[in-house]
């Protein structure tokens, strides 16, 4: 299978995945249950999985996602190359009703993520990286929208190659205190630095646009939580580091939490 039919394959359960995840945001019944980590589970999340799930299973890939069964280290360890899904990132957002929720698919080869699909179901803005091709951007796309569609007609990022002000982007949710005091040091070298907060994935995708500069992390993330985004700000020309800012974020460890982070 080339890589076009799997990123075309994972755009189309990305999009998907966007309506059904609208129709329980329209209900009155979001299903809300708490999983043993005590984080949010609704019927979103399980119905956008298993969704994925279905559509993703002919291209004979093994998956891993978060509402799915994670299986050990010593049967994942043998994976040359597998999904990384997160059905719904951001579901405190969904639940608190703000739209920053996004479909996140992450194409993972010998632990690196090489593709990546991050879908916003509220905006209808759909982000697409292929490292070593390119990263797009598009709004309102058509079911079957393909990854040749998107490089014809999309907007290739980042969008702007202009300077501008410096920008932190920095979640909604995790303002931590290292979190502070790194934007603090930033700030002795950039004095007019502004903060966009926003949740999910869709921090990766301000800095694949060239709309922030830069975005640290210094809370829990897992793997699911930064694949697909990871792609396409490595697509876009730029990448995400341990904090010593050398090492890249790789994947399929034998713990699925992620260190900390700076992408820029």
């Amino acid at each position: 299978m080339g890589t076009n039919y799997l990123i075309d394959t994972a755009i189309n359960a990305a999009l998907l995945a966007g309506e059904k995840i609208m129709e329980v945001y329209a209900s009155d019944d979001f299903g809300i249950a708490q999983k043993d980590d005590f984080s949010p589970l609704t019927l979103a999340d399980r119905q956008a999985h298993l969704l994925i799930s279905q559509i993703l299973e002919p291209t004979q890939i093994p998956l891993l996602s978060e509402e799915g069964i994670h299986l050990s280290f010593a049967e994942r360890v043998h994976w040359k190359s597998f999904w990384l899904v997160d059905p719904l990132d951001g579901t405190k957002e969904f639940i608190s009703r703000n739209d920053e929720f996004t479909v996140n698919i992450a194409l993972i080869h010998e632990n690196q993520s090489i593709a990546g699909v991050v879908y916003s179901p509220v905006s209808k803005e759909l982000y697409v990286g292929l490292v070593g091709l390119g990263a797009w951007k598009t709004g309102n796309p058509e079911a079957d929208c393909t990854l040749d569609w998107i490089s014809t007609h999309g907007n290739q990022l980042p969008l702007d190659k202009t300077e501008h002000e410096y920008t932190v982007a920095a979640s909604r949710n995790h303002l931590d205190d290292q979190t502070v005091a790194f934007v603090k040091e930033l700030r002795k070298l950039h004095p007019e630095l502004k903060i966009i907060r926003k949740g999910s994935s869709l921090k990766f995708c301000l800095l694949a646009e060239g709309t922030a500069a830069i975005y640290p992390r210094y809370g829990p993330t897992m793997e699911w939580d930064t694949a697909a985004g990871h792609a396409i700000v490595k697509a876009a020309g730029k990448n995400i580091f341990y904090t010593d800012q050398q090492t890249e974020l790789h994947y399929n460890k034998e713990n699925l939490m992620n260190p900390y982070f700076i992408a820029l």
